[in-house]
């Protein structure tokens, strides 16, 4: 089992870049492949990004390609996603999770275990 504590959200500015974290405990943290979704008011939970166990491979929801980038540390337990060009559409709860396996790396249903969500808010 892992735990996930997610920080790095706040306010920006339309344009502006955010960097959030997403720290896993345990000591088997390269096992799983891990996700970032979010949630907006009102809204489903939507995938945004995702990346492989050894990092190799990522996914990104069409919306934040070139803009967003995943990446994770395994040494530090710790996954990143760096967030550039923010859209006042960006603004939600973004959480972390992860999965154990290596299919459908899109789907929220796939990821067993999750973080509590940390705002991000993009002003216009």
């Amino acid at each position: 089992q892992v735990q996930l504590v997610e920080s790095g959200g706040g306010l920006v500015q339309a344009g502006g870049s955010l960097r959030l974290s997403c720290a896993a405990s345990g000591r088997t943290f390269s096992s799983y492949a891990m996700g970032w979704f979010r949630q907006a008011p009102g809204k489903e939970r939507e995938f945004v990004a995702a990346i492989t166990r050894s990092g190799i491979s990522t996914y990104y929801v069409e919306s934040v390609k070139g803009r967003f980038a995943i990446s994770r540390d395994n040494a530090k337990n710790t996954v990143y996603l760096q967030m550039g060009s923010l859209k006042p559409e960006d603004t939600a709860v973004y959480y972390c999770a992860a999965r154990l396996g290596s299919t459908s790396y899109t789907s929220l249903n796939e990821y067993p275990y999750w973080g509590q969500g940390t705002q991000v808010t993009v002003s216009s």
